[in-house]
């Protein structure tokens, strides 16, 4: 009994105290941070690329 009060009150809780804009920003910034490392990492793919085809001739 006491066990089906508390799972709905605290499905309350967490929706009241964790608005969806603050959900929503910590998607974006993580999103950024795995975006900029993705660009970063072709970057250098690229780069190594063309170094191999002009350093060794």
């Amino acid at each position: 009994m006491n066990n089906k009060i508390l799972k709905p009150l605290l499905l309350l809780f967490i929706l009241f105290t964790a608005t969806s804009c603050e959900l929503v920003e910590g998607i974006f910034k993580a999103g950024m941070g795995v975006g900029i490392f993705i660009v970063i990492a072709i970057v250098a793919v690229i780069i190594f690329i063309i170094s191999k085809f002009t350093g060794s001739k």
